[in-house]
C-alpha cells in the first residue's frame, strides 16, 4: 500500500462490480483531500512503539457507522493520551480503495481525520491491510495492529497466510468484532491466533471496556508483554489470556 496512490495488490473484486453495478467510487477530490490532510499530519516520530490502527469502512458499517466513528476516536483518545506511542490509520472501503497516513504521535488530529470518513460499498480487503502491516514491519518495527471489523468476505487461506508472516514479524493483531457475522468471527480468531495477538467484540455498549483494552494494546505496543503484566487489570488478562506464555512482541 501507498499512502499516496492505490496500491496494486490483487483483491477480492467488490459484490457489486461482480453483479456489473458500478461499484461507488470516492471521488477525486476525495480522494486528494484525505491525502492532503494525511500529509499535513507529520507529527513527530519520538514514540518508542508503533501501533497500525486499520478500520473497514464499507457500506455493511454504514448504519452504526456514526455511534462506532465516535467510539474509535475516543479509543483513539485513549492510546493517545498513553504517550511514547507512533499511530498510523489505514482504512478501506469501496472498490480498490485502501488509505494509510503517516506515522503520527498527535491523535487527535487522526481522530478528526477519521472522522471525515464516509463509508463507501464494497467488499472487505483485510488482506490488503495484513499486506501492508508487512511491508511497515519490513521497513522497520511495527508492535501491534489494531483492526476494527463486521466482515470478512475474502479467502481465509490467504489471510492466515499473511498472518503467518507477521506472526515471523512479530506484529501481534488485535481483532475487534462489530457484528455477529460468524465468518468474520472465525477469521478474526485465528488471524489473532496465528500472530500471537488476541480477539474481541466491539460492543458499542460496553465502551469503558473497548478504551481499558485498548489502554492494554498501546501498553503492549510500548513495552510488550512485561509491560501488559505489569499493568494488571481485567483487560490485561483478557489478552494476556490469549497470548501464548513467554511471547514478548517485538521487545
Amino acid at each position: 500500500m501507498d499512502k499516496d496512490r492505490p496500491s496494486t495488490h490483487k483483491q477480492v473484486r467488490p459484490a457489486e462490480a461482480a453483479a456489473g453495478v458500478p461499484a461507488a467510487r470516492s471521488s477525486s477530490s476525495e480522494i486528494a483531500a484525505f491525502l492532503s490532510s494525511a500529509r499535513s499530519i507529520a507529527g513527530s516520530a519520538d514514540g518508542d512503539g508503533r501501533l497500525i490502527f486499520a478500520l473497514d469502512a464499507t457500506m455493511s458499517r454504514q448504519p452504526t457507522w456514526d455511534v462506532a466513528c465516535h467510539l474509535q476516536g475516543e479509543m483513539f483518545d485513549t492510546v493517545g493520551k498513553t504517550g511514547g506511542l507512533n499511530v498510523q490509520l489505514v482504512y478501506f472501503r469501496g472498490f480498490n480503495e485502501c488509505r494509510s497516513s503517516k506515522w503520527v504521535a498527535d491523535t487527535g488530529r487522526l481522530a478528526r481525520l477519521m472522522s471525515a470518513i464516509d463509508c463507501r460499498g464494497g467488499q472487505t480487503q483485510i488482506g490488503r491491510v495484513l499486506r501492508h502491516a508487512n511491508a511497515e514491519a519490513r521497513g522497520a518495527r511495527v508492535n501491534a495492529l489494531v483492526y476494527i471489523g463486521d466482515a470478512m468476505e475474502e479467502n481465509i487461506d490467504e489471510l492466515c497466510a499473511l498472518a503467518g508472516e507477521l506472526s515471523l514479524r512479530n506484529v501481534p493483531c488485535f481483532m475487534f468484532h462489530e457484528g455477529h457475522d460468524p465468518a468474520a468471527e472465525t477469521a478474526f480468531r485465528e488471524i489473532a491466533r496465528l500472530t500471537n495477538g488476541a480477539y474481541a467484540k466491539f460492543d458499542r455498549s460496553a465502551a469503558a471496556e473497548l478504551a481499558a483494552l485498548l489502554r492494554a494494546v498501546a501498553t503492549f505496543a510500548r513495552g510488550g508483554r512485561k509491560a501488559l503484566e505489569h499493568a494488571g487489570g481485567s483487560a490485561a488478562r483478557l489478552l494476556l489470556g490469549q497470548m501464548k506464555p513467554g511471547s514478548g512482541g517485538n521487545r
